[in-house]
């Protein structure tokens, strides 16, 4: 016997072997259909017996496992079922010689045996014949299952004859010698008068009546007999045989403790249909036998009184006594060189024993002595299915390495060099099959929780034969997806000289068979997920960016609040704060607005050795139609955080969801999400897109400035412009307003802001007239209008005093004079007076000083204005204020009327420029560069007391002190309307 079964267990010692065969032509789907209608007969109830009769089926037996029927008699072949076609009764005597020839093949072990005869119809059809049953088709065969329950019913009569005849045998002179194929030869010339072949003679039978009883149902005979063969068998060495005993010894004790069965399905299978209804539950496999006294049998096998037996098991091994006689047998079969395939199946049925107990460890020293049983020349295909079983088998017991190993080793003798035909489906099959055992699995998502499991060396060398393998098979889609998993998955483990190793053959085979993102399935329904390369290049933060400061749309406060006071009639509600804090972690608060370029800024990271391109990278969304703009980057090896940005135009208005992006690298076609990715930042990805807004730009006639804005002023201006005037000149800035988006702008407003300075303005910074450009709205697309905005610079012009003589008079100095000089009082006084020339002096002249404004073009329209929401448009405007004269000293002299009297003023000229000084009525001063001289105006007297005061006016203030402020502020501007001092450079004339 040299093919071992190696789906044997333990509980096959008790049935009975039937071959079921075609004669003839037979269509395959037909045969195997009625096959599995015979095989469906498993056990049957034998009748006025409490008795159970179990049969196994086999389309395919070799003859000469046959030959060891005797050793063991599940082996022997006792029933044949032959399945034939014949249309016509010429045909019939052809196709009975054929049924004979086929009987003859296992004619010495038959005891009983069927032809099924299909589509024979007339005479011969009609005939009665018990050995013969005809059907017209395959279609007309109701009763084949009743047919076969009377076949295995006569099968059981013989077998019971043979073990009473065999039982009731008490002459051991007469016993013959039952042997193996291979002893044969051994035993001739033996002495057979000798008491130790008598022994031999009644061990051995001993043993085969034990097989019969426990073919026939009767489990306790069956044990009493194995422990009689065992005593007999060991005292004259017979150790093959003893072996056989002590096996069929084990096999009793698992069915009766085990009755579930050890090949993972039950022991028995739905009763027939003559089995009682509720003999399943009343008599399991060798129950009635357990309860049976050894020494109480009779010829018939069961004892005339039980009662008192009742509970009692003597010979019946426990379950640890089962392995040890396992380990027994096995030792005795390993003593012959031909029962390598006996001891390879007591191997395995020992190993599904274990199983049951769940002791592994044992299990695998079974297993691990049955790797190295030698069968002799084994054919590729026997080989693989050995490797398979193995397999199997330690899968069973939970070594899920050791068999993924086997399972490969099966997958490569599948490809053997001997083999004409390799079969690299069956290969790759297995391959597949090995997986689990390595801890890999071709969803990527599984190597992205944790840290990696398994050993990456074997994984990698796994992977690769999967790659070769789906590459013979004709199918370069498979070997991109499993090379496009081995880079993603082993990135970490690969040497740079293993990188562009496996990165060149994913090239080859991209260039000839794209990767993508669909699913692969294979033939078996077995289905490979995409795998996206979410490590090429590696992606550490997401961030959504807000537009542009200019572009920036803003709500209309009035709308806003009203929504805000329409939330929630409470004050307070820790439910709804708690939904708006989650929405606030889900969302942005920025908007994007519809047709604008958004974008979003990744910080990516290239862990190849080399450069790597990164060709079509854009954006995944989901919630509002959006346009991704593809960008191609080339990432420098081993590069560090890298920024990139990614831009988009969203197309309808909603919310919008960043989910991830795509990328192509090495031929490869990647969707990776943001949630599939390992240790990213992401700040949020859910933004609101509003409806469409227009678009301004602007253009002046001053030149653009670098100067950035103030440290105080915390705004960006996009854009500003500088310009250089002395104190009290004026400017006229022009602004260009062009509409370069697609939404007509209907509103356009206008306001300043000038930032925080200690410098005090007076009168109006900046002014311009607005009507004229707000009639030429709406400003269709590609339209502009011209604005006009007047600069107009008037800081103080009080200096040091006392720079000429001073007159014996009443005058006063500038800085006791509160009327010229309305922010004189933030001067601190000086100690003493400094003469011209020293240079504090000329520093505090030709001071140079800043003012800082910022223009707000806020306009609207289309869609979005009636959304209720509008753009802001700035422009900062910085002039620096050189210093044009000052007022160092006032004094007042009597005029000839009471009415009028004359103002002294001391003018210095700070400048590099002659300068001209006028005022009303009175003639011109000249002063040169650095130059002081006085100035006598005829003015009338002032009756401050008469200026009106406002009726709410010390409503506005907090204190008295900013009372006083103001109205000297108000004088200080009296004066000046009257006096209408102005002084010119080169014909320029400026209003004090």
């Amino acid at each position: 016997m040299s093919v071992p079964d190696y789906m044997q267990c333990a509980e096959d010692h008790q049935t009975v072997l039937v071959v079921v065969q075609p004669v003839g032509i037979v269509p395959e789907d037909q045969f195997f259909k009625i096959y599995k209608r015979i095989a469906s007969v498993r056990q049957l109830s034998i009748r006025d017996s409490q008795r159970l009769l179990f049969i196994r089926y086999r389309h395919h037996y070799l003859p000469e496992n046959n030959e060891w029927g005797d050793f063991q008699t599940h082996r022997k072949v006792v029933g044949l079922i032959a399945i034939t076609t014949c249309s016509s009764s010429r045909d019939w005597p052809q196709t009975a010689d054929r049924f004979h020839s086929q009987k003859d093949v296992y004619t010495s072990t038959l005891y009983d045996s069927r032809l099924l005869v299909f589509g024979l119809q007339g005479e011969v059809a009609e005939q009665s014949r018990t050995d013969m049953v005809f059907y017209p088709s395959f279609e007309e065969c109701s009763d084949v299952e009743r047919r076969v329950e009377d076949f295995v019913e006569s099968i059981f009569i013989v077998l019971e004859s043979k073990r009473l005849d065999r039982a009731t045998d008490k002459s051991g002179d007469k016993i013959s010698l039952l042997c193996v194929p291979f002893e044969k030869k051994d035993f001739v010339g033996l002495d057979t008068d000798s008491r130790h072949y008598k022994k031999r003679c009644q061990g051995r039978m001993r043993k085969h009546v034990g097989d019969l009883c426990l073919q026939a149902g009767m489990l306790q005979d069956a044990l009493v007999h194995y422990h009689m063969a065992v005593e007999l068998l060991r005292a004259v060495n017979d150790f093959l045989w003893l072996g056989g005993a002590l096996e069929g010894l084990c096999s009793a004790s698992v069915i009766f403790h085990y009755p579930g069965g050890t090949a993972g399905k039950a022991a028995g299978s739905k009763p027939s249909v003559s089995q009682p209804a509720d003999a399943g539950k009343r008599h399991r496999p060798g129950a009635q036998e357990v309860l049976i006294d050894p020494g109480a049998l009779t010829a018939s096998g069961i004892s005339a009184d039980t009662s008192a037996e009742i509970g009692r098991a003597k010979n019946c091994l426990s379950p640890e006594d089962i392995i040890e006689k396992y380990k027994e047998a096995i030792s005795y079969y390993g003593k012959y060189k031909n029962a390598g395939v006996i001891e390879l199946e007591a191997c395995v049925k020992a190993v599904r024993v274990l199983a049951i107990q769940k002791r592994a460890r044992e299990a695998s020293e079974f297993l691990q002595n049955a790797v190295y049983i030698n069968l002799g020349q084994l054919s590729e295909e026997e080989k693989i299915q050995r490797y398979s079983i193995l397999s199997e088998l330690y899968e069973l017991i939970g070594f899920h390495r050791k068999s993924a190993f086997f399972k490969r080793v099966a997958a490569m003798q599948c490809v053997a060099p001997t083999i004409p035909e390799p079969g690299w489906r069956a290969c790759y099959k297995l391959l597949l099959e090995t997986l689990p055992g390595y801890s890999l699995s071709l969803d990527p998502k599984d190597f992205t929780k944790g840290t990696h499991r398994g050993w990456a060396a074997v994984q990698m060398r796994l992977l690769h034969e999967l790659v070769y393998a789906s590459r013979r098979m004709g199918n370069p889609a498979l070997s991109v997806r499993h090379l496009s998993f081995l880079l993603q998955t082993m990135l970490d483990f690969l040497s740079d000289q293993e990188k562009k190793e496996v990165t060149q053959s994913l090239e080859n085979y991209t260039s000839k068979c794209p990767g993508g993102m669909e699913v692969i399935t294979l033939p078996d329904g077995l289905t490979l997920p995409p795998v996206p390369f979410t490590k090429l290049p590696i992606v550490r933060s997401v961030k959504l960016l807000n537009l542009p400061i200019s572009l920036q749309p803003h709500k209309v406060k009035g709308l806003l609040e009203g929504n805000l006071s329409n939330a929630s009639p409470f004050i307070y509600s820790p439910i709804l704060m708690q939904s708006r804090g989650e929405e606030r972690c889900k969302k942005i608060d920025f908007q994007w607005v519809q047709g604008d370029v958004c974008e979003v800024q990744l910080m990516v990271y290239n862990p190849m050795p080399y450069e790597l391109r990164v060709e079509n990278m854009g954006l995944l969304t989901s919630g509002v139609e959006f346009e991704s703009l593809p960008a191609a980057l080339f990432l420098p090896a081993e590069s560090g955080l890298y920024p990139v940005t990614l831009v988009g135009v969203p197309r309808t208005a909603g919310n919008i969801t960043v989910n991830g992006y795509h990328t192509s690298v090495f031929g490869v076609s990647s969707d990776c999400l943001l949630e599939d990715l390992a240790n990213v930042k992401s700040s949020g990805c859910l933004v609101e897109v509003i409806p469409s807004l227009p678009r301004l730009q602007l253009s002046t006639s001053l030149p653009r400035s670098t100067h950035s804005s103030q440290p105080m002023s915390k705004e960006e201006l996009p854009s500003s412009v500088s310009v250089q005037l002395f104190n009290g000149e004026s400017q006229q800035l022009t602004i260009t307003l062009e509409n370069i988006g697609s939404i007509d702008i209907e509103t356009l407003e206008l306001t300043s802001k000038i930032n925080s300075s200690k410098e005090k303005v007076f009168g109006e910074f900046l002014s311009w007239d607005l009507e004229e450009a707000v009639c030429q709205l709406p400003l269709k697309p590609g339209q502009s209008i011209t604005l006009s905005v007047r600069i107009r610079v008037k800081l103080d012009f009080s200096g040091q005093e006392n720079l000429l003589q001073d007159l014996n008079d009443d005058g006063i100095s500038v800085t006791g004079w509160p009327i010229s000089s309305p922010l004189r009082q933030v001067l601190k006084p000086r100690p003493e007076s400094k003469p011209l020339g020293s240079e504090s002096g000329k520093a505090e002249y030709s001071h140079v000083k800043t003012l800082e404004a910022v223009l707000k073009f806020k306009y609207s329209g289309g869609p979005g204005k009636v959304e209720g929401y509008y753009r802001e448009l700035s422009l900062g405007v910085h002039v620096n204020v050189e210093p044009s004269l000052f007022f160092t000293r006032v004094s007042t002299l009597p005029a000839t009327s009471t009415r009028q009297c004359h103002l002294l003023l001391d003018i210095f000229n700070p400048t590099e420029h002659e300068l001209t000084v006028s005022a009303k009525n009175n003639q011109d001063l000249v002063l040169h560069a650095s130059e002081c001289q006085r100035m006598a105006i005829q003015v009338d007297r002032f009756d401050f007391e008469s200026l009106p005061q406002a009726e709410q006016q010390t409503l506005h203030f907090s204190s008295p002190k900013q009372l006083q402020e103001e109205r000297q502020l108000a004088h200080g501007c009296q004066i000046s309307s009257k006096l209408g001092i102005c002084w010119s450079i080169i014909s320029f004339c400026f209003l004090l």
